[in-house]
Parts: C-alpha cells; structure tokens; sequence
C-alpha cells in the first residue's frame, strides 16, 4: 500500500484517545479494494501488533483508518525517539 499515507484524523477520532496507546491515522486510496486492505491491515496487525479500530468511507472511495498498539517501555526510548515501528502501508 505505497500510494497510502499517514493522514490527518477527522475531528470526531481524536477525542478519548488513550495515552497507553500510539495512534497512527491512515489514508487508503479509492483504488485500494476493501479486501486488499483487510489483508494488508490483518498484516500489521499479526506482524506490528497494530489493531484497527477505525474506519471512515467516504464518497469518493477512499478510506481513513485509526490503528493503534499498546505502548511498551521498548518503543519509548528517550534517546531513540526517531525510531518508532509504525506500519508500512
């Protein structure tokens, strides 16, 4: 999912979002099908610990999602801030 990119999240998501989760908004383009991104989302969530837990469809075709994964120690350290494993979509 190259043509995907990290999007901003409708104003309606970004309320009650817990601080014990990293949060990642995503776009998916008309031309992804809905059974290429349940595969390419069950992918990051088997492999990355992501879970969906979001979906917006909108007119034109295009998707936003809302994934998020429980924080670790590990992804915070406080000298590596650049190194965040966020999905390849």
């Amino acid at each position: 999912m190259n043509a995907a990119h990290r999007g901003r999240m409708p104003a309606a998501w970004q309320v009650d979002l817990s601080d014990d989760y990293e949060w990642v908004p995503l776009r998916l383009p008309p031309d992804v099908t809905r059974v290429s991104a349940s595969t390419r989302l069950s992918i990051e969530a088997e492999y990355r610990g992501w879970e969906l837990t979001r979906v917006r469809l909108y007119t034109d075709g295009s998707r936003r999602v809302l994934l998020r994964r429980k924080k670790s120690r590990v992804d915070q350290p406080a000298d590596r801030p650049d190194r965040i494993d966020q999905p390849g979509l």
